[in-house]
Formats: structure tokens, sequence, C-alpha cells
């Protein structure tokens, strides 16, 4: 049992590890969701059971990086140093070696990583509704974007997202978008960013709750993690497949 703190910022992260996740877990493994968790290494260190739980779920544990908004190390032998040691500890931890990577990458990080290989994919960006493959240093590698706006963590921000209901109607209206767009021939890719600590709140996962059933009335939706996805993109679309400009 973790000992009492003072209400600091620091128990508002705290609170998505104790309450928030274990509320994401039974919602979404309840529905038998695919998820892609971008586990923080040292942070899965400390949260056995959140592993145990998710790989009992069957979901993909992609890697958040050693430390969470931490610069990576200048000098470019002791980044290269701390990526093994990453990747190493997270397949140590999660049963399984990482298959993409999230972690506000740079140019060196992403070369790094493209010399290492090993990974299917890339998701730090945000430029496109569809995986891209892209020049790194050479070669080509896949990209797999992100969101920062279909994202709880503008509940985080001000004049944002203030209540379940406004996380509910963004999403779905992004949604019902994307899919007219599939309909009419442009196939869409559809990322929610979540966070234990902000949807993990009961008022937020009722929105995300009515989401959720609104895209189950809808057919023609594949829900997947992202090294679905980028394994599927691999097998349809290898690099030099010229993309239509949908």
């Amino acid at each position: 049992q973790k000992g009492v703190r003072s209400p600091t910022a620091e128990s508002l992260w705290e609170y998505g590890s104790r309450v928030g996740f274990w509320r994401l877990w039974r919602l979404l493994s309840g529905r038998s969701l695919p998820v892609t968790c971008f586990g923080v290494t040292m942070a899965l260190g400390r949260n056995p059971d959140a592993v145990a739980a998710m790989r009992e779920a069957g979901w993909e544990i992609a890697t958040h990086g050693m430390r969470w908004n931490v610069a990576a190390p200048a000098d470019e032998a002791d980044e290269r140093a701390e990526i093994e040691a990453t990747l190493a500890l997270h397949e140590a931890l999660c049963g399984g070696p990482a298959l993409g990577w999230y972690n506000r990458s740079s140019p060196t990080t992403y070369r790094l990583l493209s010399e290492r290989g090993g990974l299917l994919y890339f998701a730090d960006n945000y430029a496109d509704e569809l995986p891209f493959w892209a020049d790194v240093a050479g070669r080509p590698e896949l990209f797999v974007p992100y969101t920062l706006e279909a994202n709880d963590m503008r509940f985080a921000v001000p004049m944002n997202f203030g209540d379940g209901d406004q996380f509910f109607t963004y999403l779905r209206d992004t949604f019902d978008v994307l899919y007219q767009d599939g309909l009419e021939g442009r196939p869409r890719m559809m990322s929610v960013g979540l966070h234990g600590r902000l949807a993990g709140r009961p008022g937020r996962t009722a929105g995300l709750a009515r989401f959720l059933d609104h895209v189950a009335t809808h057919d023609r939706v594949w829900t997947a993690t992202r090294a679905d996805i980028a394994r599927h993109w691999r097998e349809r679309f290898p690099p030099g497949c010229l993309k239509t400009r949908w």
C-alpha cells in the first residue's frame, strides 16, 4: 500500500495508476477492443499488475521511452545506449519486444532507431490520417500518425474539453466525417488518445463509453492496434507505392 501524500500535482498522476487505468481497462477489455498502450518503461516497471492486465487483454504495449518528458542525452552514444536500455527493459517487463515507438523523437533518434531495426512503426507524427513511409537517413520507415486533438489531453489545457459530453461530441463528429470519407472511397484512420488520469475520471469515461456505443452501431469499421495497422500497411502498401491524394 502506498503512503499517504499531500494533494499535489503528483497525486493527480497517481490517480491514473490507482484508479483511472483500471476503469479504462474494464471498459475497453470488457468490449474486447484492441488497444495500443504507449508505456513509459520506468512506469511499467513500477506497475506490474497493470502490465499483467494489459497482456491478459491482448493489448499491444508500445514504448513511450524510458522516462516521459525528459530530453534525450545530448551525446549520440549516450542516446544510443539509452535506446538499447529502454527497449531491453521493455521486452523484459512486457514479455515481448516493443513494435512501436512514441517519445518526442529528434532526427537523430529516428536515425539511431532505424539503424538498430526491429520496430514496425514510429508514432511521433500528426501529419496525416493514414500511415505513410518517410525517408530516415536513407531508409524507408513507416509512420502511423497519432493525434493530439481527438485526445483527452484537451481536458488538461484551458478552453478545451470541459466535460464528458464535449469529449463524446468531438469524437463522434470526427468518426462520422471519417466514416463518410471511407464510404466515398477515401479510407481513413482515427486514433483516440486516452490517459488513466484524464479519461479515467468517471464523468469523462461516460463520454468515452457513449462514443464506443456509437462506433458499435456502424459496420465496415476495423478496430485495430497500431501494430495491426502497421502490418497491414506494410503488406498492402510497401515502400515505393504511390499514395493517391485523398
